[in-house]
């Protein structure tokens, strides 16, 4: 069964952060709140994981995952940007934005799309998402909360503890954070490619 955490959205309790970190670090697979909706979240490394989000979600080796990170700094040691592309980025975040960008050596194999070797990275503003990575130190490696055959993710994490109780090993519930995933800018092209409108603005990629 999925333990059950009830976090303050705006002043998170950092014992609660820390436990759900110690557990992170075990390897277990998290259900947690973003700026844009709920989204799955383990350690980079952990394949255990990676597969059963693969399995919750239905995902092929094509998918994207996302690399969430705590500042541009921790960014930029995963993906490479270029100087049009710092700028295009750095003005967008903390936000509801997903970039997909070239890969780094520091990103697992397995992580990257099969050809183009891309991985998605963002920095979310939200309070409690922040408070994780921070105190991970790393990524969280993530995927949105949106299960097969359904339009919208999940936004309760009453709801995510039901209906996910046996498959993922912790809920942080810090109240609604919306159905709209993130906005995905594809920036490993010539030109800024908006794969998915979502919670971000996109006037500024078009």
């Amino acid at each position: 069964m999925a333990k059950y955490f009830d976090v303050h959205p705006a002043n998170p309790q950092p014992r609660t952060i820390g436990t759900v970190v110690d557990s992170l670090r075990s390897g277990a697979l998290v259900a947690y709140p973003t700026d844009s909706c709920y989204a799955l979240g383990c350690q980079l490394g952990n394949r255990d994981a990676i597969d059963r989000i693969k399995s919750i979600r239905n995902l092929d080796d094509r998918h994207h995952f996302t690399l969430v990170c705590h500042d541009f700094a921790q960014l930029a040691q995963f993906v490479r940007v270029d100087n049009d592309v710092f700028r295009a980025v750095k003005a967008a975040t903390p936000g509801s934005y997903t970039f997909i960008l070239p890969a780094t050596k520091e990103v697992p194999r397995q992580l990257l799309h099969p050809k183009k070797k891309t991985v998605g990275v963002r920095i979310p503003d939200h309070v409690v998402t922040q408070a994780l990575v921070s105190e991970l130190g790393e990524p969280l490696l993530s995927s949105t909360l949106l299960l097969p055959d359904e339009e919208e993710p999940l936004t309760q994490g009453w709801e995510i503890k039901e209906r996910l109780d046996h498959e993922v090993d912790a809920v942080i519930d810090s109240g609604d954070c919306g159905t709209e995933p993130t906005t995905v800018i594809d920036f490993s092209g010539d030109e800024p490619e908006i794969v998915r409108r979502g919670a971000g603005d996109t006037s500024r990629f078009e």
